[in-house]
């Protein structure tokens, strides 16, 4: 396959991980055939990188035509993507939990495969979990399989999400009837409000909104807060909410406001701390929610 083949053959990654890792577009649905995903040197790259086998790693890419490497820094060759596994091995991983987004079309020469991998390591870094979606194209050369092209994004803290799960802000909602409900609620459990501005098309409203889950971060944020999803669909809708409740529009979303059970507000989102969620790490969610819970709760 020459360069210009290969550069073709890639943009199937690309596509494959638009709904990932795109920029403002919600997830798509994914469904690939797991059992496809069974790659023996897949499985081989993997104990190459828990081991830190440099030398393994590197016989891995294609050298005719040299492997195409496409990451967050530009196009890159093999070495630099060799370093950027064998930095993780380095910098304390033990574990890796393959997540599979998307697996291309079979062909006996030619593998595509696209994945989320969560990276445990032994708490050398203060982050123990890291993730990065990747997507790979294997290619047979002979009677080795080569990697000959790679398309990386970039290290997170947050596990991003890979399919479109239920929708979070509904249009045909009144945000205003909502609110009183969920003030109702908090003053039952004696909690506060957290408001959170966003919409469905928004990828970093999903990353908050999954990181919410966490086992790290949901017994905080469940102990002591109610959550409301308030939709602002293309910035057209609820904003006399986001005025009232002092969170500039035109710093981005997902912005959020917190209210205590009586309504007063407490917090306004100013500075676009959660725009860029995909960006954050799960301390400083929890950080947040520290801060802002109820002083009966707090440490």
């Amino acid at each position: 396959m020459n360069k210009r083949l290969l550069i073709l053959a890639l943009t199937i990654l690309i596509v494959m991980l638009a709904s990932v890792a795109s920029q403002g577009q919600t997830p798509a649905a994914s469904a690939p055939d797991l059992k496809a995903a069974q790659f023996a040197p897949l499985e081989r790259w993997k104990l190459a990188i828990l081991s830190g086998d440099r030398a393994t790693l590197e016989k891995m890419f294609s050298v005719e035509p040299p492997a195409v490497v496409q990451a967050p820094e530009g196009d890159e060759d093999a070495s630099n993507e060799v370093d950027f596994w064998v930095a993780r091995h380095a910098a304390g991983l033990k574990a890796i939990n393959l997540e599979v987004v998307g697996v291309g079309d079979e062909r006996p020469d030619l593998w595509q495969i696209a994945f989320q991998p969560e990276l445990l390591n032994d708490g050398k870094e203060k982050a123990r979990s890291l993730y990065v979606i990747e997507g790979q194209m294997w290619a047979k050369q002979g009677a080795d399989w080569k990697i000959v092209g790679v398309r990386r994004a970039a290290l997170t803290k947050l596990q991003q999400p890979t399919s479109k799960g239920a929708d979070l802000y509904g249009d045909s909602a009144d945000a205003h009837a909502e609110i009183k409900q969920a003030l109702a609620r908090a003053k039952v459990g004696h909690k506060r409000l957290l408001v959170v501005f966003g919409a469905d098309w928004c990828y970093d409203c999903h990353v908050l909104d999954k990181a919410f889950h966490r086992p790290d971060v949901a017994p905080t944020l469940d102990a002591n807060f109610e959550v409301i999803h308030i939709d602002i669909g293309k910035g057209d809708l609820n904003q006399d909410l986001m005025k009232d409740y002092q969170v500039p529009m035109e710093r981005g979303i997902p912005a959020i406001a917190v209210l205590d059970d009586a309504g007063s507000l407490l917090f306004s989102q100013k500075g676009g701390e959660f725009e860029s969620a995909r960006s954050l790490g799960p301390d400083d969610i929890l950080a947040f929610l520290d801060k802002w819970k109820p002083s009966a709760t707090k440490n």
